[in-house]
């Protein structure tokens, strides 16, 4: 019987991303089955893969991490329950490859039973042929052939793999993603950027509910919410209150931007980092019982002692409660002046939000061009690292055309280039010739109709760019732009 492997594991196994793993498939270099690759298949086509050493997964893994400015995830074991399931689950499986083994044994036994029987009243040319089956079920069983020793090291890995972690698969949106260490399924979803539909996250409003359609899960928070027995024998369960076994397909709603209502919270300041005299950022940390929902790309109001402002969040959803918004300092902005000169530590900020609909199309598997104008990079930061966190382009670009704030954050956007094969940035010094600039850019594009484009900035400078990269063959509904007051 075949070994069926997730793309997604595979992904992990061989230290590649998604995007590299679905081109391979498009070419005909990897052959899968119903989305999944043979092991066999796996094999043959990454024979150059150390199955038994995966620091450099780990080492690109945790570059990623870092550029992406989540949390490195802490490596602990699931919860306890969930890890004995799938350490039982794991004996089962040993114990049924272990009785197969012990039945396939018997039959060659008696195999070599009747081939003996046989022999003694057989042709000579009937005992060769006998004898030739003997010695090369003899010979083939007393050695284990390269490839099967190397099948042993990627099974050995995938187990590792299936303790640790399991695989999550979205319906009917498709998402995919896994549950490390003693995350719930919607902390993992959240973590991964799945914007799953959920309120207090503690088990109390029930908004994170969810079928459990194939797999097995274990509850491993207490939740205060009552579900309905109708409710239960069709396999619906708390999002918040439980992790998966094993491999599990989850029906659930994947929210868009219409679909997150605007929500009011009080967080508090972690920190104000002033990159230069023109841009700073705001860190602050939602409540637990009530972090803010919202998309790569959005926006929020913030407000302190009776001034606010609007402006664009720079994180990622995937931040867990984290969220860092980037703030020019412009004449008449009040609130940008407080954050600039009274804004502490521990300060209570109001955060109402979100709004705008400048996101992600996570249904496209096109390349991606992001295109930031000054302080435009706030929204498009958002979009990059949420576009990360998914892994659903097969490219990105990032060309930062700067101001007089220059480029801020240029180690962060070198550090993508360092850690992710797929990333290229190209930074742009001011100009007064923007149209100059903006024809050098889409001319590195001979293929414009493949992309997607993402820009944020002025209301001019937006359309300017617009014009440049419809005249050059980008699809009029493969543009999208978030025009800011910069």
């Amino acid at each position: 019987m075949s070994h069926l492997l997730p793309l997604s594991r595979v992904a992990k196994l061989v230290g590649q991303p998604r995007h590299v793993l679905q081109e391979m498939i498009r070419s005909g270099t990897l052959a899968t089955f119903d989305g999944m690759v043979e092991l066999d298949e796996l094999l043959r086509a990454f024979p150059e893969v150390k199955w038994d050493d995966d620091a450099e997964f780990r080492r690109v893994t945790e570059i990623k991490d870092r550029a992406f400015a989540k949390r490195v995830l802490e490596r602990a074991l699931p919860d306890k329950d969930v890890l004995v399931a799938r350490l039982n689950e794991l004996g089962d499986d040993y114990a049924a490859a272990r009785a197969l083994l012990l039945h396939y044994g018997n039959v060659m036994t008696w195999l070599d039973e009747k081939i003996e029987e046989l022999e003694e009243n057989a042709s000579a040319e009937t005992y060769h042929a006998l004898h030739a089956v003997r010695a090369f079920l003899l010979r083939n069983l007393a050695e284990t052939p390269p490839e099967a020793v190397l099948a042993q090291a990627v099974l050995a890995q995938e187990r590792i793999l299936k303790i640790m972690s399991a695989h999550v698969t979205i319906q009917p949106s498709g998402h995919e993603f896994f549950v490390d260490g003693n995350d719930t399924l919607l902390e993992a979803a959240l973590r991964n950027g799945v914007s799953l539909n959920y309120g207090c996250s503690n088990g109390n409003c029930g908004d994170c509910k969810a079928r459990l359609v194939s797999g097995e899960v274990k509850k491993v928070h207490a939740h205060d919410y009552v579900l309905k027995q109708a409710e239960k024998d069709a396999g619906v369960i708390l999002l918040c209150a439980y992790a998966p076994v094993n491999d599990v397909v989850i029906e659930a709603n994947v929210a868009g931007a219409r679909d997150i209502p605007v929500q009011q919270l009080s967080a508090k300041v972690k920190s104000v980092e002033v990159f230069n005299p023109r841009m700073a950022a705001l860190h602050i940390l939602a409540p637990r019982s009530q972090r803010l929902r919202f998309l790569g790309g959005q926006h929020v109001q913030l407000g302190i002692n009776g001034v606010s402002g609007r402006y664009a969040i720079a994180s990622c959803p995937c931040e867990d409660r984290h969220i860092e918004v980037q703030i020019p300092r412009r004449p008449g902005d009040a609130f940008a002046d407080a954050l600039f000169t009274t804004l502490n530590a521990s300060d209570t900020v109001e955060v109402q939000g979100p709004y705008g609909e400048f996101v992600l199309d996570e249904d496209s598997p096109r390349p991606v061009i992001f295109l930031a104008f000054g302080a435009g990079f706030a929204p498009i930061k958002s979009l990059i690292q949420h576009a990360m966190s998914l892994d659903i382009a097969e490219s990105m670009d990032l060309h930062w055309l700067a101001d007089e704030a220059g480029h801020y954050q240029d180690n962060l956007c070198r550090a993508w280039t360092d850690a992710l094969d797929n990333f290229n940035y190209v930074p742009h010094a001011p100009t007064d010739d923007l149209d100059a600039l903006l024809t050098n850019i889409v001319l590195d594009y001979p293929d414009l109709h493949r992309f997607d484009v993402y820009a944020a900035g002025s209301a001019a400078q937006l359309e300017q760019a617009r014009a440049h990269f419809l005249r050059a063959g980008l699809h009029e509904a493969r543009w999208f732009a978030d025009a800011l007051d910069i």
